[in-house]
């Protein structure tokens, strides 16, 4: 197999250097016990680490004074609180503007809590909540170093992209629609496609994948304990003792409705991550497209609107037996109190182009997979890999069907993101305008078709 993956890579063309590229990593695990995100059900710390946690950057500049580097990390979300410090610090010591800066979480819901967003999920006393801040601090410190040391890293370097197929996601709204609804049938639309961009050295060396795949780390369910980064760490980790010296990075795609299948045993995120990393290795394989041209970016937000609401509305859900309800009432009377009711959210999109034909399109929240294939039918004509949970997480983002349909991700996981409620019925449209702009600015045009 390494042998053939060799022949391969150094079959790419390597005359030249188009680029030059650096990665750097560090570990995130955190000191334990410490209480674990995503699940509410959770009722105490976790003390057992069953794979550690990583946050890695890949700088890259294309010669003609481009250059984006893009961090990931095995954490369930990754708030702009954060976000915004991180590349505000990037920015003042490397010269980075925002739009160079991509952050990806892979919302594993095996590790921390993530401050400042713990004030529904958690009844956390005083010294677990400075401990999640504490954290908060440290993992800014590790954001920034990575950067800088991608950047120092930089080394020629070429690109190349292709894509590969992993088939254990699964439309999971599709069950409890059809429960709810008997007899009535309901779109379950999935995307099991792996986009891979390789770096490579000019002498054909593997130096770092960047993957991706469309469905929620959640493999591990509520009933597990241990820190890990489900099935994304796992094929990375897969991946990289098979290819030594090389990086992998995963980028979590707009999975908001999907789900591992099956789910809820010890032994299936590890199983996952070989299908992952061996969907990788199949793509190294087939044909690679060769990355040509110039690095563009950019990056814009706009506003999203809430369903309109009343103190009224709040002041009765205090009163509610579900203790969620009454932590996020507790918050949105907080807010009516100083005269600041929350009536919109901010909402980024970023576009990093790379050359002719290829791009990450990086949404906030958790993007539900109808944006995947619409913005990919809007721009049939560019390889277009469409990442959710990027820059910012700060609620479920359904379509416009979704939103009609009704349930979690419409509505009822508002609660635990600390919001008063659904989106209007144009957040949709609101979405797509920002994305057309954002996609216009690097110089990509809707398809004719």
């Amino acid at each position: 197999m390494k042998a053939v993956l060799g022949l391969i890579l150094l079959a790419l063309p390597a005359a030249s250097a188009d680029f030059r590229a650096g990665m750097a990593r560090v570990k995130i695990t955190p000191e334990l016990p410490v209480w674990l995100n995503g699940y509410a059900i959770r009722t105490h710390p976790s003390n057992h680490v069953m794979l550690d946690l990583w946050a890695k950057a890949l700088a890259l500049e294309d010669g003609r004074g481009g250059r984006v580097v893009i961090v990931t990390a095995d954490l369930l979300f990754l708030p702009h609180e954060i976000t915004d410090v991180v590349a505000a610090r990037c920015e003042k010591e490397f010269g980075l503007t925002r739009s160079q800066l991509l952050f990806n979480a892979s919302h594993t819901h095996s590790g921390p809590a993530i401050w400042p967003k713990i004030r529904v999920l958690f009844d956390l006393n005083q010294a677990d909540t400075e401990r999640c801040r504490q954290y908060a601090l440290k993992l800014m410190d590790q954001l920034v170093w990575i950067v800088g040391r991608s950047l120092s890293n930089l080394l020629p370097a070429k690109l190349s992209y292709g894509q590969g197929e992993a088939g254990f996601a699964v439309n999971r709204r599709i069950a409890l629609l059809r429960e709810l609804n008997p007899g009535k049938d309901f779109p379950a639309p999935i995307d099991h496609s792996v986009p891979v961009l390789c770096v490579t050295s000019p002498d054909g060396k593997l130096l770092a994948v960047l993957l991706g795949y469309a469905c929620h780390n959640t493999t591990l369910t509520g009933d597990f304990y241990e820190v890990s980064g489900d099935y994304a760490g796992f094929a990375q980790a897969i991946f990289e003792r098979k290819h030594l010296g090389t990086q992998a990075m995963f980028l979590e795609l707009c999975g908001g409705d999907q789900n591992p299948s099956p789910r809820g045993r010890i032994d299936l995120p590890e199983k996952y991550g070989h299908e992952l990393s061996d969907a990788v290795d199949r793509a190294l394989k087939e044909h690679l497209e060769k990355v040509q041209g110039a690095l563009e970016t950019a990056y814009e937000k706009t506003d999203l609107s809430f369903a309109p609401h009343s103190r009224a509305t709040f002041e009765d859900e205090a009163k509610n037996p579900d203790p969620f309800k009454r932590r996020r009432a507790k918050l949105m009377l907080e807010a009516y109190d100083r005269g600041q009711p929350a009536r919109t959210v901010s909402y980024p999109a970023q576009v990093i182009r790379f050359g002719r034909d290829v791009a990450i399109l990086a949404l906030g929240g958790e993007v539900v997979v109808d944006y995947s294939i619409r913005a990919k039918r809007e721009y049939a004509n560019v390889n277009l890999v469409v990442a959710g949970y990027s820059n910012d997480v700060m609620s479920y983002i359904p379509s416009l069907r979704i939103l009609h349909e009704g349930g979690y991700e419409a509505n009822d996981a508002m609660i635990y993101y600390e919001m008063p409620g659904p989106y209007t019925d144009n957040v949709e449209e609101q979405i797509f305008r920002l994305i057309h702009r954002t996609m216009q600015e690097v110089g990509f045009r809707l398809s004719a078709n």
